[in-house]
């Protein structure tokens, strides 16, 4: 059937979701009881949240009127002031309650900070390989997003990034821990794309969706701390993440108290208000769930050094980069991993994104790499994963 409805070509030109994509590779498969599949291709958790946190989210549900009701668009003011308060304390800055939106996500966190600063025509600076979503939001907006190379540590050169800035370039967005790589930045580095930015007169997006899994002690950066940050940075976070919250939908905004005004119109038109009971679970988690969270950045540590161990005494295979919850893994076949990846999920049972999908379709390290995502996976099934790529053929 085919729909005669008009489409925005902006939309059109963009990539389908490349998670639901790699889902529909495993229709029709069936893995046997003694090689169940192995699901390296996304990172959100798969467990919900500790029960002490559901059980408040459900006396909330119960007992609260006010968790069913519209609250305030740019979020509850208790969670905004926790968050400024947080991110004050951590990065030895000064972030007000004014400063923070409570987003659906830190995906629409991102969409309402690239709104609030770009329209059609703009450019828009993502280091390569990049988070697709990102990339998929630009294009249907009518944004160029302009591919920054990293090295071979999968580090961005803010000397190339510079030789990028035209007059219709409006921000650069930096993702650490990063995803798809999981590199973490250096605190110089960040630094000198901070100063980059402020030299130019645009905007640093950065996005640390993956903060409170970050193999450093201290604050990843001093952004925070330095005189007048929010005329350049827009910094954002995920509750996801460190609570177990996915499905609620729950992220963080931190921006200029002006630009909120801005923020706020986004939101308001797209959601009306970020879910109350997510809201309530994630002010609880940051006040009674600091020791679990440090556990379970222990065994997420735990499970990176077991994952760069075992991809890396593979013959031929070469871990590039692991952090947080990801290792890009460049693979020793002839062919593309987008051919690849669909095939390792009926010949070893794994399944894995292509790093085709984080890349222009120009770029050749695509072809050569995978993100594998080890968080959901235990050291056995580590072990396993191991064992199953190298007996596969390629």
């Amino acid at each position: 059937m085919i729909d005669l409805l008009p489409l925005n070509p902006a939309l059109a030109a963009t990539f389908a979701p490349p998670v639901m994509e790699a889902r529909r590779w495993l229709a029709g498969v069936t893995f046997p009881p003694d090689r169940p599949l192995i699901n390296v291709s996304q990172a959100a958790p798969v467990d919900p949240p500790p029960l002490a946190l559901r059980q408040a989210m459900a006396d909330a549900a119960l007992h609260r009127p006010e968790a069913h009701l519209y609250g305030p668009v740019l979020g509850n003011p208790d969670l905004r002031a926790a968050v400024a308060a947080e991110f004050s304390r951590s990065y030895g800055g000064a972030v007000v309650p004014g400063q923070v939106a409570i987003t659906q996500g830190c995906n629409q966190a991102f969409c309402a900070a690239v709104t609030t600063l770009a329209q059609a025509g703009d450019e828009v600076i993502l280091p390569t390989p990049w988070y697709f979503n990102h990339k998929m939001w630009l294009d249907m907006q009518g944004i160029r997003a302009l591919p920054l190379p990293c090295d071979e540590g999968l580090l961005p050169d803010p000397d190339r990034a510079a030789a990028l800035i035209g007059p219709r370039c409006r921000a650069i967005v930096l993702v650490t821990p990063n995803n798809p790589s999981g590199a973490e930045y250096p605190v110089d580095l960040v630094a000198r794309f901070f100063d980059l930015a402020q030299a130019r007169g645009i905007a640093l997006i950065l996005d640390e969706t993956y903060r409170d899994f970050d193999s450093r002690d201290g604050a990843p950066h001093d952004l925070l701390s330095r005189p007048g940050w929010d005329r350049t940075l827009v910094q954002l976070y995920s509750f996801s993440k460190a609570y177990r919250l996915t499905g609620h939908r729950v992220g963080a905004l931190i921006a200029s108290e002006p630009r909120m005004a801005q923020v706020e119109k986004v939101l308001d038109t797209v959601a009306i208000c970020p879910s109350q009971l997510g809201q309530i679970g994630a002010l609880w988690g940051m006040e009674n769930l600091g020791g679990w969270l440090a556990q379970q950045r222990a065994e997420i540590l735990a499970r990176r050094t077991a994952t760069v161990a075992a991809l890396s005494a593979l013959p031929g295979w070469r871990v590039k980069s692991a952090g947080a919850y990801f290792a890009w893994v460049e693979h020793p076949f002839a062919a593309s991993s987008a051919d690849l990846a669909r095939r390792m999920v009926a010949d070893i049972g794994v399944l894995a994104l292509p790093g085709t999908m984080f890349v222009p379709p120009d770029d050749p390290a695509g072809p050569r790499h995978l993100r594998i995502a080890f968080a959901n996976i235990d050291a056995a099934r580590i072990t396993g994963l191991a064992a199953r790529l190298r007996v596969f053929g390629g």
